[in-house]
């Protein structure tokens, strides 16, 4: 469940995307849009994926509250256009066109469009990573039990929105 200081932020942050007028390609993830999808979830900041453009035009729209500047950083593990903020008292992390090395090579990066569901949320269309993606990226991070939780949710879900004919 969102707190009401996560709803602030990020109405907020939907605010200065929609009236920026800029196209943009976003989506959340980690808990804020587990909370978002209806899982009972407490999200302690809000993670933001994009692509490219889209980190630095948050970058700028946010650059009041910058504490990290969006810029291409990471490890042998994971890199992308990273920034941080601290909006009104909350984290807000932006990742755009993120990457994964879970072996020897680093993944193909996948278009981000395609991996994203939408909550009505506010009056906003809020774009959300998949679920399926979510678990997979925890998986491939040896996150298994968090990986599991989101998969059986993504199932009770499905099960509830396409119920068996009897």
């Amino acid at each position: 469940m969102l707190t009401e200081l996560h709803e602030k932020v990020l109405l907020k942050i939907c605010m200065l995307l929609h009236d920026s007028g800029k196209d943009v390609c976003w989506g959340l993830t980690g808990s804020t849009s587990f909370a978002l999808q209806g899982m009972d979830y407490e999200p302690h900041d809000i993670d933001i994926q994009t692509d490219e453009a889209t980190a630095y035009i948050l970058g700028e729209l946010l650059k009041e509250y910058e504490v990290q500047p969006v810029t291409f950083s990471g490890n042998e593990k994971i890199r992308s256009h990273f920034g941080k903020f601290l909006v009104d008292g909350m984290e807000v992390e932006v990742m755009g066109v993120i990457q994964k090395k879970p072996a020897d090579e680093w993944e193909n990066i996948i278009p981000l469009d395609t991996l994203l569901d939408y909550v009505d949320w506010n009056g906003y269309q809020v774009p959300v990573l998949k679920l399926s993606y979510e678990a997979e990226a925890y998986r491939k991070l040896g996150r298994l039990e968090k990986a599991e939780q989101l998969e059986r949710f993504a199932r009770e879900r499905q099960l509830q929105v396409c119920p068996a004919f009897n």
